[in-house]
C-alpha cells in the first residue's frame, strides 16, 4: 500500500433546517393557534481516530466532505431531522490544522478519539414559541443556520517510542528487521526505505515498544536534498532518538563527520527534537574499526554508545535494554500528565 502522510480536505457541515410557520386547523379546535415546529439541526463533520488505518492515501481520492442538512420543522409542533453526520477516519497519530491559517485544531492519539471539525447549523425555531398575549397569531418562523466550511489539513505522525536516525546504507532497515517483525527493503544500495516502517520489540511478556525506521538524512536534507526533512516528523513523538552511524570500512565512512551532520539537520528541522534524548549506535561492527572509533566519539557524544552487528546479532540485546528506560520514562511522564489533566 502506498503510504501517504500529508493530505488537505475540505469539509462542509450540514444547514439548520427552517422552522415551520403553521397554523392548527381542526373540526372542533377553530383557534387551535401556532403549531409550527422546529427545524433540524444540521450533520457535523467529525473526524475519528481508528487504530485500524495507517496511511491517507484514501483522501488522495476523496477530498471533499459534507454533512446533511437538517430537515425543515413540519406542522402539528413536529420538528424536522437532523441532519446525518459525516464521520471521516483517520490514521491514529494525524494531527488537523487549519490549512488557510495554519493553526493546529488537533492531535487525534488515541483509538476513538474524534473532533468536529465542521459544526452542524442550528434548526430554526418554528412560529409556536413566538405567540405571547399580544401577538397570538405569528406568521413567522425562524430560518436555520448556515453551514460551516473550511480546508483542513491532515498530517500523520506515527506513534513510536524510538526513532531511527541516519545516513542511507547506515543499517536501520536491517537492524529494524532483526527486532521486530518489520520487513523493510533492505539493499547494497542508498535509499531502500522511502516511506518510514515501524516494528513492534518485545523484551519480554510485560515490557515492548515501537520502533520507527525513516529514510536516511543527508547533509543538505534541510535545503531539500535527499528526502530532505519530510519524513522526520514521524519521530517527533518518540521517547528516544537512535542515532545510527557505521564504521564499515567497505563503505569509507567518517562516523565523525555523519555524527556532526546529523545532529545539524535535526537542529534545523526542530530544537525540540534535537533536545530529545539520544543514543548512539555504531552499526556494522562485524566490517568496522569499532574501538578506535568509539574512543573517538566519547567525547564527542554525550550518551550512551553502543557497538553493535545486525547481521551477526552481537549486541542488539544490549542496545534493547539500553533503549528500555528512556521508554520507560516517557511514558510515565505522559501518564502524569494525562492525571493531571483529568484532575483538572
Amino acid at each position: 500500500m502506498k503510504f501517504v502522510d500529508e493530505v488537505r480536505v475540505f469539509v462542509r457541515s450540514g444547514k439548520g433546517g427552517d422552522g415551520c410557520v403553521s397554523f392548527l386547523r381542526e373540526k372542533y379546535r377553530p383557534k387551535g393557534g401556532p403549531d409550527g415546529g422546529d427545524g433540524g439541526r444540521g450533520g457535523d463533520v467529525v473526524f475519528e481516530a481508528d487504530e485500524g488505518l495507517s496511511t491517507l492515501l484514501d483522501f488522495r481520492y476523496q477530498q471533499h466532505y459534507r454533512a446533511k442538512h437538517g430537515q425543515n420543522g413540519m406542522s402539528r409542533q413536529m420538528y424536522g431531522r437532523k441532519g446525518e453526520d459525516a464521520r471521516v477516519r483517520v490514521p491514529v497519530g494525524t494531527v488537523l490544522s487549519d490549512h488557510e491559517t495554519g493553526e493546529p485544531l488537533v492531535d487525534l492519539t488515541e483509538h476513538g478519539q474524534t473532533y468536529v471539525a465542521a459544526q452542524g447549523g442550528k434548526g430554526g425555531r418554528g412560529n409556536m414559541h413566538f405567540a405571547t398575549s399580544t401577538q397570538q397569531v405569528p406568521r413567522h418562523a425562524e430560518p436555520g443556520e448556515a453551514w460551516e466550511e473550511r480546508t483542513v489539513r491532515l498530517t500523520l505522525k506515527l506513534m513510536a517510542d524510538v526513532g531511527l536516525v541516519g545516513f542511507p546504507n547506515a543499517g536501520k532497515s536491517t537492524l529494524i528487521s532483526r527486532i521486530s517483525a518489520a520487513k523493510p527493503a533492505i539493499a547494497d544500495y542508498p535509499f531502500t526505505t522511502m516511506t518510514p516502517k515501524l516494528g513492534m520489540v518485545r523484551l519480554d511478556d510485560e515490557r515492548g515498544f515501537v520502533v520507527a525506521d525513516i529514510p536516511g538524512i543527508i547533509e543538505g536534507a534541510a535545503e531539500g536534498a535527499g528526502l530532505g526533512h519530510r519524513f522526520l516528523k514521524h519521530v517527533e513523538r518518540v521517547a528516544v532518538l537512535a542515532l545510527l552511524v557505521t564504521t564499515s570500512w567497505e563503505e569509507d565512512r567518517d562516523p565523525l563527520s555523519d555524527l556532526r551532520v546529523l545532529e545539524q539537520e535535526l537542529k534545523a528541522y526542530s530544537g525540540e527534537l534535537a533536545a530529545k534524548p539520544r543514543v548512539l549506535v555504531l552499526s556494522k561492527t562485524d566490517i568496522g574499526e569499532v574501538l578506535a572509533w568509539r574512543s573517538e566519539l566519547a567525547p564527542r557524544f554525550d550518551g550512551p554508545i553502543f557497538p553493535l552487528s545486525s547481521v551477526t546479532g552481537e549486541g542488539l540485546q544490549e542496545l534493547l535494554e539500553g533503549l528500555w528506560p528512556f521508554v520507560e520514562a516517557e511514558r510515565a511522564r505522559r501518564a502524569e500528565e494525562d492525571e493531571d489533566a483529568a484532575q483538572e
